[in-house]
Order: C-alpha cells, then sequence, then structure tokens
C-alpha cells in the first residue's frame, strides 16, 4: 500500500488559455481540488510556496480553509522555504490550522530554492547571521521551529498580566499535540536528508535533487531514500519515519489526455544548473497508456522505496481535468502496482 495525494504549485496567469486567471482562482480551486481528490479516494492535498511569483505563497490561511472543507484527506506543503519565515509566528499559525483540520496537517519544510528575486528573504527582514550562508539560515528557522513545536515552556510570564497564567514558563499557543512528528524536509542532496534524519524529521524528495553520481535520477534518488533510512536508524528515534517523492504521471486514456500530454517530449531526466556551483538532475515525466505507464513505473526505484507518491498536477487546466488525472492513476495504474 502507499499514500498518494497531488501537490499543487498553484499557478495562475491572467491569460484566456488558463483556467486560473488570478490568485483567487488559484485558492479557491485549491480548496475545490482538495475536496474532489478525497472524494475520489486519494490520500493527501499538497501546495508548493513560492514568493515573489504568480503561485501559491502564504500556506496557512489555505490549508485551514481545506482542513474545515474536508473530513479525511492529510493537508500538507512540498515545501515552506524556511528561510523566509519567522519560526514563532508560524508555529502559532500551524498550531492553528492543525487543530482546524483535526491533526491533518503533513508540513514539508526546508531551506528554499533559487527564488523569482535576489535574496529575497531580506525583504522580509531576514539576513544570515556573519559567517553563515541563507541556507544556514533557513535550517536555523527550522530548527527553532521544530523546538516550538515541542510545546514545552521558554518565555518568562508577566506578573501582572492581562488574563490569568497557567505556573510556570509560557509556550506558544494554540499548541497542537502530535504536529511535530508530521514536520517533513525537502531535502536536495544526501547530506541534508541524512541531517534531516537525526532532527526527526521525515523525507519529501522532489522532482530534482543535487547530481551526485552522474546515475539516473530514480537510482540516486533511491540512494539518498536509503541514506536517510540508515541516519533516521543509527539517531534511534522510536517512530517509523515517512518518506515522499513527487512525479509528474499522465496515465493517457482519453483524448484530452493525449492532446495534452501524448507527445512523450518529457520522457529522459534532464541535467542543468540550480545555481553557480550546483548541478542538478530532474526527473523524468511519465505519460503514456496504462498499460505501458505501469510497466515503466515499475521500474522506479524511489518511487518504491517510499511510503507516499505526489502528484504533481497541471492546475490551470481547472479543477475537473485534474480530478480526472488523478482519478486515473488511482483507478488505471495504482491496483497494478500494489499501491492501492
Amino acid at each position: 500500500m502507499k499514500k498518494i495525494g497531488f501537490l499543487s504549485f498553484g499557478h495562475w496567469a491572467p491569460s484566456p488559455q488558463s483556467g486560473t486567471r488570478s490568485a483567487g482562482d488559484a485558492l479557491l480551486q485549491s480548496i475545490d481540488l482538495a475536496v474532489a481528490a478525497e472524494e475520489l479516494g486519494a490520500d493527501g492535498a499538497y501546495v508548493r510556496v513560492h514568493h515573489f511569483a504568480r503561485q501559491l505563497a502564504s500556506p496557512f490561511p489555505l490549508l485551514a480553509a481545506i482542513g474545515a472543507k474536508t473530513k479525511r484527506i492529510e493537508i500538507g506543503t512540498a515545501v515552506i522555504d524556511m528561510r523566509y519565515e519567522n519560526p514563532l509566528y508560524m508555529a502559532e499559525d500551524a498550531g492553528a490550522a492543525d487543530l482546524i483540520a483535526g491533526g491533518r496537517l503533513q508540513l514539508g519544510i526546508s531551506r528554499g530554492s533559487p527564488e523569482q528575486v535576489i535574496d529575497g528573504w531580506r525583504y522580509f527582514g531576514y539576513e544570515p547571521a556573519e559567517g553563515q550562508s541563507d541556507a544556514d539560515m533557513g535550517r536555523r528557522h527550522a530548527e527553532v521551529f521544530l523546538d516550538m513545536l515541542r510545546g514545552q515552556g521558554f518565555a518568562q510570564p508577566n506578573p501582572r498580566p492581562m488574563f490569568p497564567n497557567p505556573p510556570g514558563l509560557l509556550r506558544l499557543e494554540p499548541h497542537s499535540e502530535g504536529l511535530r512528528e508530521r514536520i517533513w524536509w525537502g531535502a536536495g542532496s544526501n547530506a541534508t536528508a541524512t541531517w534531516a534524519a537525526k532532527l526527526g524529521m521525515n523525507l519529501q524528495s522532489s522532482t530534482l535533487k543535487d547530481d551526485e553520481t552522474g546515475e539516473p535520477f530514480h537510482i540516486q534518488q533511491a540512494k539518498q531514500i536509503r541514506a536517510y533510512r540508515e541516519a533516521w536508524k543509527e539517531a534511534g528515534h522510536a517512530r517509523q519515519p515517512r518518506i515522499s517523492v513527487s512525479r509528474s504521471i499522465f496515465a493517457l486514456v482519453d483524448d484530452r489526455d493525449r492532446a495534452y500530454f501524448g507527445r512523450g517530449n518529457q520522457s529522459d531526466d534532464q541535467i542543468g544548473f540550480i545555481d553557480e556551483n550546483t548541478r542538478a538532475i530532474f526527473g523524468r515525466s511519465y505519460a503514456a497508456e496504462p498499460d505501458k505507464l505501469i510497466k515503466e513505473l515499475a521500474k522506479d526505484e524511489a518511487i518504491a522505496e517510499a511510503d507516499t507518491l505526489l502528484l504533481t498536477v497541471p492546475n490551470q487546466l481547472g479543477v475537473d481535468y485534474n480530478a480526472h488525472v488523478i482519478e486515473a492513476i488511482l483507478k488505471h495504474v495504482a491496483p497494478a502496482l500494489g499501491w492501492r
């Protein structure tokens, strides 16, 4: 069995060709797609967070709204860029959204990736400490956030407060018990995957990672997952971790699918540079008739290693079509691969 969810970047564009022409469209359609995915039997509704872009940005109002409209489906992010975050304020927002959702949040966080503007986190008021990089700052924000989610008191109470305080040091409120164990780290390298394991975070591995061996993407990603599991075991955590991978997968079951994705021009891994010094490998997309798709996916070592698969969806094609994309995988592909 494997949990299967969708991952939306929430793109929008004021274009006649787009079914999502405004930020309002992107937000409201994200809620509608989560409701539809739950009705279809999918396990997760995840959103990506990008700043300074015509995409989803501030996640917690959206997560809370999805939580209020659904009952069962997991609700998450993949990922929140921690370079931009106040970890204390984020702990309050996350606690509130998780309580509204009844403890269904699965928050993916990371140090982030190249953004739309130069050093965008500076506009949010953040600056790396002397001798540190923005990646160091993102990881530090993540560590503080994790510490806040433990729910332990740390702040000295006012001796003459407006409202009566409980005894002892005060913690942030609202606190959602168990959320600390539902935090995931989006790792782009083997080293950050093992770092996440040591801190007791679940692992999210997307459709790109550092090209560390020159091997095909799915093999490198599978090795990353195995390294993470080994580091988790060495850390001695009591619970079992969760691991997700993201993929663009389209079962071609009707003429719409073939028109959109039947050209087969993304069937190979791609190599590029995410900054001046980091060579990255981008995983292939999958688009084929169900029988062929099943055979191709059976060879993907990283999907086999993961317990959760996030399907990246073309959100600008509208809620109905994206629900169809999800349903096609659940109905025509997942059972044959033992995912259902």
